[in-house]
């Protein structure tokens, strides 16, 4: 009997595992000839935001720029006074000059109205706005408000996400839906309502965007919280109840390790069950840590997942007691360093260069083997090894290293192994 169903068992393939499809509408963000798609059968895309004063223009146009170049589809502006307002039409233009046609999101709270309309300008230079319904005013002056920004998207035909926060909730929708809920014979949990309250907000904005004017398709929903958990929880519901592009993000999701793991844990949960079309990774910078970090993370989350291919991948063992010191992780991060800085160039040069595989392992353990399953890899000796590195390359032997200089050596064999290979598809 056991050996039957052992035999029943092996006759079945497991199932190989891939995320889930989206079944979003398909929203577009456009500067000049760069049309950036979100949901629908478009990748998911990676966003940032910036954190100088937009006020500073070159500043801003730089940061922008490097957040672009370490593969930022869409980079957030704050645009919060009339300096800064006016300011974005100059950081548009010196990023056109540089050939950076990254779309531009205006990050609005408060009086985005006001300065939608009272600078044409950026509102024409701005890709996307973000509206916050929690932020657009109270009582009467909310709608209102909100239509006059809704108004000018229609008119310049520009994408909106609406982004609902629960920092920041619209407290009559809260109260109203606190209020039905003490009436339940089984009231809800309080952070149950506050689900509630972030998809109503979110679903019924949209709802009246439409009927100011504004096409559906250029709509993008968002519901941020900061526990992974509830954002989980939130965005289920939310992709049940429509069918906008969704936006996804643990907001202040923290700083170094804890917001990576907690991003990474949320946004991978999401992905995986289909829901989502574009991220944002909102680490907190340690000190002297480049912006660029967070679009790294935001990469190698759907690198991981098998949803994007960025850069080339470096395998790399962890080292343990049979390993020389820590060559072979000084040679991994020299070998990462070097394929990311060249990606901004590659991507044009050598087409297909973001799929290669690297490996750099540290003993005889592992090392040929996943050296071989690599594109180009190298196997370090360890301990009590014959001091020799094998290089092998599309799986075969090709030579080994020796002496103190291997590190350059090798870095020289994959450059010379991307120009060979992927230089003929260019």
């Amino acid at each position: 009997m056991q050996d039957s169903q052992s035999s029943q068992q092996l006759s079945q393939a497991i199932a190989i595992a891939s995320p889930l499809p989206r079944k979003s509408r398909q929203a577009r963000v456009v500067w000049r000839n760069n049309v950036v798609t979100v949901g629908g059968d478009a990748p998911v895309r990676v966003q940032s935001m910036t954190n100088t004063d937009t006020v500073d223009a070159v500043e801003t146009a730089i940061q922008v720029r490097q957040l672009a170049q370490a593969g930022s589809e869409m980079v957030r502006i704050t645009v919060n006074t009339p300096e800064a307002a006016a300011a974005v039409p100059y950081i548009r233009e010196q990023l056109d000059r540089m050939g950076e046609y990254v779309p531009l999101v205006g990050d609005f709270h408060y009086n985005g109205h006001r300065l939608l309309t009272d600078y044409p300008d950026c509102a024409q230079a701005l890709s996307k706005y973000r509206i916050n319904p929690g932020n657009v005013g109270k009582g009467d002056k909310k709608d209102k408000q909100f239509g006059q920004m809704i108004e000018i998207a229609a008119k310049y035909d520009k994408a909106v996400r609406i982004g609902v926060n629960w920092g920041s909730l619209d407290q009559e929708i809260m109260a109203d839906l606190m209020d039905q809920n003490s009436r339940r014979e089984r009231p809800w949990e309080t952070r149950q309502v506050m689900y509630e309250a972030l998809i109503t907000s979110a679903i019924s904005s949209a709802e009246l965007a439409r009927n100011i004017g504004l096409n559906p398709d250029n709509i993008i929903l968002s519901c941020k919280v900061s526990g992974v958990q509830d954002l989980i929880s939130v965005y289920r519901e939310l992709a049940r109840r429509c069918d906008y592009a969704l936006h996804l993000g643990l907001t202040e999701a923290g700083m170094g390790t804890k917001g990576t793991v907690a991003s990474t844990a949320a946004l991978s949960v999401l992905l995986q069950e289909g829901i989502g079309d574009t991220i944002r990774v909102s680490l907190t910078p340690q000190p002297g840590e480049a912006r660029t970090q967070e679009v790294v993370v935001a990469s190698e989350i759907l690198q991981a997942l098998g949803l994007r291919v960025f850069v080339p991948s470096v395998t790399a063992c962890p080292g343990c007691g049979r390993t020389t010191s820590t060559t072979f992780q000084e040679l991994a991060k020299k070998i990462d360093d070097f394929l990311r800085g060249e990606m901004p160039v590659w991507r044009t040069q050598f087409p297909g260069v973001e799929a290669m595989k690297v490996a750099v392992m540290g003993c005889i353990v592992n090392g040929p083997g996943e050296s071989k399953h690599a594109d180009i890899g190298i196997s370090l000796p360890g301990n009590g090894e014959a001091p020799a590195a094998p290089v092998f390359i599309d799986g075969e032997k090709a030579l080994t290293l020796r002496g103190e200089h291997i590190a350059e050596e090798f870095q020289a064999l994959v450059l010379e192994y991307v120009q060979r290979r992927y230089g003929l598809k260019a």
